[in-house]
């Protein structure tokens, strides 16, 4: 993928589906799920593991607004907040699993960053 492919409004789809293609393999040992109600909106991506005992992941995508002057950290914070003020969490608990990593991922053209 060139860092030319996700530029433009839609961006921050090419990114997702990108991570999504790199998760399938997980399938055996986890469901990876996409653009699915929990808590009080959709995540992008969540991976829920098949045994609660192992860890569940839930990830939200922020492109870098550069009309509000917003840099990778800023975005990454909004990503990360945006996972705890929606409750994003919520199916994972359901499920029963404990141990949650989120993680706000933040892009601007070849760079990224990601937090936890």
């Amino acid at each position: 993928m060139s860092y030319f492919d996700p530029a433009g409004s839609q961006s921050e789809k090419v990114y997702h589906a990108f991570v999504l293609g790199m998760l399938l393999g997980l399938g055996d040992n986890y469901e990876v799920k996409s653009n699915r109600e929990s808590g009080y909106g959709r995540y992008d991506v969540s991976v829920i593991p098949k045994a609660t005992s192992k860890i569940g992941i839930v990830m939200e995508f922020k492109k870098v607004d550069e009309d509000e002057e917003e840099d990778l950290e800023k975005a990454a914070d909004a990503a990360l907040e945006q996972i705890k003020e929606r409750d994003y969490r919520a199916e994972l608990i359901e499920r029963g699993v404990e141990n949650i990593i989120e993680l706000g991922i933040a892009f601007e053209g070849k760079r990224v960053l990601v937090k936890q």
